[in-house]
């Protein structure tokens, strides 16, 4: 396919309704960095923990267990 043919296919895609001329390429992309951490989930630990509530509940035990096991072995 040229790229005629490939810039013609593309504008076939747009529905004639959205309309970006008012546009702003990443608009919000430093508020998303800021405030976003995307962690990927292997389907085995996604299936135990089906939420991000679930995954920061069990993180948070983990580190409660963790921060008494260290400050036991301190004495």
């Amino acid at each position: 396919m040229n790229g005629r043919a490939m810039k013609a296919e593309e504008e076939d895609d747009i529905r004639p309704e959205y309309d970006f001329t008012n546009a702003v390429r990443g608009k919000y992309y430093e508020r998303y960095k800021r405030g976003t951490n995307i962690v990927l989930l292997e389907p085995d630990v996604a299936e135990a923990f089906p939420t991000s509530d679930a995954v920061n509940d069990a993180l948070r035990s983990l580190l409660r267990i963790a921060m008494r096991t260290v400050a036991s072995s301190r004495g």
